[in-house]
């Protein structure tokens, strides 16, 4: 099994040591476009193998796409972060640019990759992915809802005072404020979280959740690594190994939940194919509505970026 990681900030260095740590590949290549960067960190991983145990070997290279070759899975991180006066189709110019141009070169030497995004924003990076890769959209994937919902367990964990491992949970819609939690669908050791929390502090926890990446930049000035490079590789985790894991992940919808042509985070089966099913599951009014307003917030930005590739090409 072989695992390429795009990016070797701190979001794709993060991925490819707990992929390592892990032992979920048994080659791990780190790409950057910033020379000795990537070859330094892979260095860096690698050293640490006969501390903590692991074989997984990390290769660091520059833009040498040639060292990715016959890759199985590819970890797309790379992109810019928002700078103060960009606007969101300046972001999107800019990032389009990077994940087209990566994406170009991954389909070139690993034609039959599954990818997983993680450039923002994230959901029409995705589909930017996908119109470039004309891969089947089982094969890119979007990584949201696997950290969006690790918040969530987190700060439930906090308000219950009880270990994560125990609670189970599912968000779904886009990667942002119009993301849905779905407090139904959430489980203490299978009890009904709301019987374990008013309604009041449920909501609470879920706005904490809904702007937990804007919480964590205004602490460090930058945004979160630990968390989104880990659930990027626990994606690559369930499809290396086919565990069949049941993730929220943006995939292209084409019908399912009544939405077409739309690229929302949604439950579904990760397995050696990538998206192996899109569950659908019942949803209330409300929960409709929701669902249908981050519809027409990532519909909007799919829009930019048609007009901004269009102008470009």
């Amino acid at each position: 099994m072989k695992v390429t990681v795009i990016g070797a900030g701190n979001v794709g260095a993060t991925c490819a040591d707990v992929l390592a740590y892990r032992e979920i590949a048994n080659e791990v290549v780190l790409l950057d476009i910033k020379e000795g960067i990537a070859e330094g960190k892979a260095l860096d991983i690698w050293q640490k193998a006969p501390i903590t145990l692991y074989d997984t070997r990390t290769i660091g290279v520059t833009n040498d796409y040639n060292r990715t070759a016959n890759s199985d899975v590819v970890v797309i991180t790379s992109g810019m972060p928002r700078k103060p006066g960009m606007s969101r189709d300046d972001l999107i110019e800019v990032n389009a640019k990077i994940v087209n141009s990566v994406t170009e070169n991954v389909i070139k030497h690993s034609p039959n990759a599954i990818l997983i995004v993680v450039s923002n924003p994230l959901d029409v990076m995705t589909y930017a992915a996908h119109v470039t890769s004309k891969f089947p959209r089982t094969r890119v994937i979007g990584m949201a809802g696997i950290l969006d919902t690790a918040r969530y367990r987190a700060f439930l964990a906090d308000a219950l005072n009880c270990s994560p491992k125990d609670i189970q949970a599912l968000l779904m819609g886009g990667h942002g404020d119009t993301m849905v939690p779905l407090p139904r669908y959430t489980t203490v050791a299978g009890i009904p979280v709301t019987e374990l929390l008013d309604k009041e502090t449920i909501d609470a926890i879920v706005q904490r959740t809904i702007h937990g990446g804007g919480e964590l930049v205004k602490l460090m000035g930058t945004s979160a690594w630990y968390a989104p490079g880990a659930a990027a590789a626990q994606m690559v985790e369930a499809i290396a190994r086919d565990q069949r894991r049941i993730f929220p992940c943006c995939v292209k919808l084409e019908g399912e939940y009544g939405i077409d042509n739309c690229y929302l985070g949604v439950p579904v089966i990760l397995g050696k194919n990538g998206v192996e099913k899109i569950i659908e599951v019942s949803l209330n009014e409300e929960e409709k509505k929701l669902l249908e307003v981050s519809r027409q917030k990532v519909s909007e930005v799919m829009a930019a970026y048609d007009r901004i590739v269009g102008v470009k090409q």
